[in-house]
C-alpha cells in the first residue's frame, strides 16, 4: 500500500512540476512591440497576444527584407514576393528573420499544441485551436472552402494550398486570419530547420510603413 501511495505521490508531483514549467514558459515572453496595432485574432482559446506579436513581427521582417532593393515596396508586394518564393522553396529565412522575430519564435515553440512533430508536410499542427480559428474566419469564400477541405481530409500542406494562395495573396492585407496562417506555416514552421548559430542577427532594422499603399 505504501509503495502504491508513494507512486501516486510521485506522479502527482511530476505533473505539478510540468504544469508549473509550462506556465512559466507560456508567460516568459514580454517584449511586445506591436501592442498599438489592430487586434488580429478574436478567438479565445489560445494566446492571442503572442500570435498578434508573431504576425506583425513577420510582416515587419518581410517588408524590410523586400525593401532592400531601395524600391518603395508595399506590404502587399512584400507578401506577393514572399508567398511566391515560399511556394517554390526559395526563401532564405536566415536572411529574412530579425533578432526580435527569433525571440517571438522561441516563445511560439513553447505553444505545445501549435506544432506537430509527426507532420511530414509541415511542423504546424493543422488540428490546433488556432488553425481551427483561422479555418472558420478566412474572408475569401473560395480560399476558405479549399482550406477547410484540405484540413478536413488531412491533405493540408503548404504546397497544395500554395497554388490558390498565390493568386489571392492581396487579401491578406485585410484578412489577418489568412495572414496569420502564412506567418505560421510558411515562415515560423520553417525556422525549426534553421541553424541560428550561423545567422547574422545584427542587421540594421530600418522603420517600415505598414500603411503604405500598394503601387
Amino acid at each position: 500500500m505504501n509503495n502504491k501511495m508513494n507512486l501516486n505521490f510521485n506522479i502527482i508531483t511530476l505533473l505539478l512540476v510540468l504544469t508549473l514549467l509550462n506556465c512559466k514558459n507560456d508567460n516568459s515572453f514580454s517584449d511586445y512591440k506591436y501592442t498599438d496595432k489592430p487586434i488580429v485574432l478574436t478567438c479565445n482559446d489560445f494566446n492571442s497576444k503572442l500570435y498578434h506579436e508573431a504576425l506583425y513581427a513577420f510582416e515587419n521582417d518581410i517588408l524590410k527584407f523586400y525593401s532592400k532593393t531601395g524600391k518603395n515596396v508595399s506590404l502587399t508586394q512584400a507578401y506577393g514576393n514572399f508567398v511566391r518564393n515560399a511556394s517554390y522553396k526559395r526563401v532564405k529565412y536566415e536572411d529574412v528573420i530579425s533578432a526580435h522575430t527569433l525571440e517571438v519564435f522561441k516563445a511560439l515553440k513553447n505553444e505545445n499544441t501549435l506544432w506537430d512533430a509527426n507532420n511530414a508536410k509541415s511542423h504546424l499542427n493543422y488540428n490546433s485551436s488556432i488553425v481551427n480559428c483561422i479555418a472558420n474566419n478566412i474572408q475569401d469564400t473560395a480560399l476558405k472552402t479549399t482550406f477547410n477541405a484540405l484540413v478536413t481530409t488531412n491533405s493540408m500542406s503548404p504546397k497544395l494550398f500554395g497554388a490558390p494562395l498565390n493568386s489571392k495573396y492581396r487579401t491578406v492585407i485585410k484578412d489577418k486570419y489568412l495572414a496569420t496562417y502564412i506567418a505560421l506555416d510558411l515562415f515560423y514552421s520553417k525556422l525549426f530547420d534553421i541553424d541560428f548559430s550561423k545567422v547574422d542577427l545584427d542587421k540594421p532594422e530600418p522603420k517600415v510603413d505598414f500603411n503604405k499603399k500598394p503601387e
